[in-house]
């Protein structure tokens, strides 16, 4: 039988476990609903912006990688990163689309095009739980630039932290349409 105190005990800690549960599930909507708000807020119509390059990068995004041996891996936290690289002129992004290691659409961020303005970023979060897209996701990203403008630049980051053992690097996007 409990005592009055170990009851007391167990309580306590019953209110903070739920507590850090409560504050995590809020954390990771308010994420979800500033990230989409971001997306609405970057829309733009291009229908009068006939000359625009038009281009499409892959970028290789790795949601999982293997460790120790082919059939145990480590989930990563990935984040492909948007950036425009002019100083001058904003790009559209037309689609950015998320296919996992068998080429399946999982799916697609924005179904309207978006602008970065110069020298801007905006970034696409996929987090560390999910591992839909597998040891070999990606991107597909369409966009459009002015003319003599540079392409815009698309990069990976996977990190991972477990204990005091941190893991992180880079990919970079290839454009594929030429």
């Amino acid at each position: 039988m409990l005592t009055t105190e170990a009851l007391t005990m167990k309580n306590t800690l019953i209110i903070i476990v739920l507590s850090l549960f409560i504050i995590n599930c809020d954390s990771k909507q308010d994420y979800d609903v500033i990230h989409s708000e971001n997306w609405n807020k970057r829309q733009i119509n291009l229908n009068a912006k006939d000359s625009l390059a038009y281009g499409k990068s892959y970028l290789s995004i790795y949601s999982q990688i293997y460790s120790l041996y082919q059939h145990k891996t480590h989930n990563l936290t990935a984040m492909a990163s948007l950036r425009n690289v002019s100083d001058q002129d904003s790009v559209y992004i037309l689609s950015a689309k998320y296919y996992d290691t068998h080429g399946t659409l999982l799916r697609t961020y924005f179904d309207k095009p978006i602008y970065l303005a110069p020298l801007e970023t905006t970034e696409i979060i996929i987090e560390e739980l999910d591992v839909e897209g597998g040891t070999g996701s990606n991107f597909i990203f369409e966009w459009k630039i002015p003319k003599n403008a540079p392409a815009p630049l698309f990069e990976g980051i996977m990190n991972s932290t477990v204990g005091q053992q941190g893991l992180s690097f880079t990919t970079q996007a290839v454009r594929v349409d030429q």
